[in-house]
């Protein structure tokens, strides 16, 4: 049974170790893999923020969370980030916790949900975002350094209406 609830602050205990060992690999997202505790809960964590884990039974399985995508004028767009437990993946909880997501951007209020930095050869996250409605926008060429392929890659930015 999967549960996704609102996390309180004191659950990024529970959320570090999934997002460190994402972090650590450097495929993904362009946090510095060796991020402390401290820097990687303000990106969970902050009076704007909304942040959700999801336990399968039981089990910390992943989490979300949603923010304003810029200050003042630009805040009713979304941006957001998503993290599964590396037991939990390739099972549809990415895609959950999207229309999850979704649902709680709309209720905040947002207008639509925009990514800026969607590494061009995370296939898994490209292909379940245009599955869900995201369009690429724009591409940044070498934009991220990766760390797996020893490289530069391009970015993209995708957005989608809410």
């Amino acid at each position: 049974m999967l549960e996704i609830t609102h996390a309180p602050v004191e659950e990024f205990e529970l959320i570090w170790p999934i997002f460190k060992d994402i972090v650590a690999i450097g495929d993904t997202y362009v946090y510095d893999p060796e991020i402390s505790k401290e820097e990687a809960k303000k990106v969970w964590f902050d009076a704007k923020f909304q942040t959700f884990i999801a336990r399968q039974n039981g089990k910390i399985a992943g989490a979300y969370v949603i923010r304003p995508n810029h200050r003042d004028l630009g805040n009713h767009i979304a941006n957001a980030a998503f993290i599964v437990a590396r037991d939990f993946r390739r099972q549809g909880l990415g895609r959950k916790l999207a229309e999850h997501s979704f649902t709680q951007a709309k209720s905040a209020g947002y207008k639509g949900m925009q990514f800026n930095f969607v590494v061009s050869t995370n296939e898994i996250a490209v292909n379940l975002w245009t599955s869900l409605g995201f369009e690429i926008i724009g591409t940044v060429p070498d934009a991220y350094r990766h760390q797996q392929l020893k490289k530069l890659v391009p970015i993209h930015i995708m957005y989608k209406k809410l």
